[in-house]
């Protein structure tokens, strides 16, 4: 999308980012990982390393920021203008099966929707450790299937009733179509 900053552009009046952040706006603590800004109150910020380093690079950054403790974590694109606090609980009830690292989406091809998740916290820290001792201690670059890859993953289909949770807007039609379904 030519540079801009994906999460600040508006859907339904609000930013994507400010949806993504009310979906869990239940959270103790919401984290946002990316360029510095304005965040809403309440919201802890950071940055991954180096910058633009990835996904697995941001997701390590955040939590950092977690607190001694905390059992689960939602781990959200800052895309995804689509998102509800029901779709986050249905993942949340998955992961509460027994030996269930994470749970996500998937669509309709059975592609997981990684960046749409909820996961236990120590089996993430554990995956980051792994990944980043055998890439020599970074994850920049790192692919989110190579840190994942060992875990237990619930995979979660939309049960339908309206658009998919995880549709992202990589491109100004998919702005115009997330904008069509909040109407």
């Amino acid at each position: 999308m030519g540079g801009a900053d994906k999460p600040a552009l508006r859907v339904g009046g609000r930013p994507m980012r400010d949806r993504v952040l009310d979906a869990v706006a239940d959270a103790d603590l919401r984290v946002l990982v990316g360029p510095p800004g304005p965040v809403p109150e309440g919201v802890r910020s950071t940055r991954e390393r180096p910058p633009g380093g990835g996904p697995v690079a941001a997701l390590a950054a955040g939590l950092t920021l977690l607190p001694p403790g905390t059992t689960v974590v939602a781990v959200l694109a800052g895309d995804l203008p689509l998102l509800t606090a029901p779709a986050i609980g249905a993942l949340r009830d998955r992961l509460a099966e027994p030996g269930v690292d994470g749970a996500c989406y998937v669509d309709d091809e059975g592609r997981r929707q990684t960046l749409c998740g909820v996961w236990r916290v120590p089996a993430l820290r554990a995956a980051v450790d792994r990944l980043a001792a055998a890439r020599g201690g970074s994850v920049d670059g790192a692919s989110l299937r190579a840190l994942l890859g060992g875990l237990a993953v619930r995979d979660v289909r939309w049960p339908g009733g309206g658009p998919p949770p995880w549709f992202d807007c990589d491109t100004d039609e998919d702005v115009r179509r997330a904008e069509e379904w909040t109407r």
